[in-house]
């Protein structure tokens, strides 16, 4: 089958969805983020790329910390708007009950399913964009959601964006175990 260019501008196909948090204006701000990856192994690192004119990024840039929050399908029409809304406009913290971080304070969602609190290690000024990398110091998970003492992801239901269609997914069955199933093909040609 041939392939078909198109725009420069593609995304990773889906992407997940979180919610950041951090203090802004001595308060809980939350934002709906879906460029998000790990981007360390040890330690622990988190990246999210907030754009420029984000609310959210000058409260991370004063706090050095912020929280990434997996929500599941049933936060779906919250997390939407909390992209939609501006913190500088509404205090979006009214739509969850907020914990704190153990150690730098900054604001989690209980309602999430898992909840990761991050010091601030580096920030990436990008054209448009600002790429926040920090640290995992802790993580958190609702304990109705383990499966054998591990995080499962059928328990969190979290849900991906894709773009540039904007169109939120629920994530679907297994398809096979990452690391192995192409083991088959190790020698032959």
């Amino acid at each position: 089958m041939p392939k078909i260019k198109i725009a420069e501008n593609a995304f990773t196909y889906p992407m997940p969805m979180v919610i950041a948090g951090t203090i802004r204006d001595n308060r809980p701000n939350f934002m709906a983020v879906g460029w998000v990856t790990r981007v360390n192994f040890k330690p622990p690192m988190i990246g999210i790329a907030l754009g420029k004119s984000h609310y959210t990024n000058k409260g991370i840039h004063e706090s050095k910390a912020f929280s990434v929050n997996i929500p599941g399908m049933d936060l779906l029409e919250k997390t939407d708007y909390a992209g939609l809304v501006s913190g500088s406009k509404m205090d979006k913290s009214m739509l969850f009950t907020v914990m704190t971080g153990e150690s730098t304070g900054t604001p989690m969602i209980r309602e999430c399913k898992i909840n990761m609190e991050c010091r601030l290690v580096q920030v990436v000024d990008l054209p448009t964009n600002e790429l926040f990398i920090g640290e995992i110091i802790n993580a958190f998970v609702d304990e109705d959601c383990l499966t054998d003492g591990r995080p499962d992801i059928k328990k969190i239901e979290p849900f991906t964006l894709t773009m540039p269609d904007n169109h939120y997914w629920s994530i679907g069955k297994e398809s096979g175990r990452a690391w192995g199933i192409g083991s088959k093909l190790i020698g032959k040609k």
